[in-house]
């Protein structure tokens, strides 16, 4: 069972992994699908298990950041966002698991030290992208160039 490998969801005990896994669709998709987009509307959280993904914002996608196997994708649906604030396009064939937010919810309300084990590690997966983020904008002002992210 691949969600148990997640680091989001590691800890959690089986019967948590087991409600999780019965909302969870796997879906495969190939190269060039484009997933969602900034702006529309966000029900689904995504973890990417085979393939890879790429994550575009901004303007004309100038930043981007590349999913990998484990990595967890379109948390803005959890985050109480009402759209996505980046486009997700499949860079090679790809298999997700897709998870309906509401549904996810409604396991976290059933079990909330889950829920507040997911949302601490969340928030680092969170900040760890801020942080890249920051240090490419820094590291193009430095230079005293235009940031170009793509």
């Amino acid at each position: 069972m691949f969600i148990k490998e997640i680091d989001l969801f590691k800890g959690m005990g089986m019967e948590v992994i087991d409600e999780i896994f019965q909302i969870s669709a796997v879906e495969s998709y190939s190269d060039g699908y484009i997933l969602f987009k900034k702006g529309d509307p966000a029900h689904n959280f995504y973890l990417l298990e085979q393939g890879e993904i790429k994550l575009t914002i901004g303007e004309e996608g100038r930043l981007g950041f590349i999913m990998s196997p484990g990595d967890a994708f379109g948390w803005s649906s959890l985050v109480d966002r009402d759209v996505y604030t980046a486009t997700a396009e499949c860079k090679l064939p790809s298999k997700l698991i897709k998870i309906e937010t509401d549904k996810l919810d409604k396991v976290f309300e059933k079990y909330p030290a889950s829920g507040l084990i997911f949302f601490k590690r969340l928030a680092r997966v969170m900040g760890e992208r801020l942080i890249t983020t920051y240090n490419m904008l820094l590291s193009a002002y430095k230079g005293g160039e235009q940031p170009s992210y793509g």
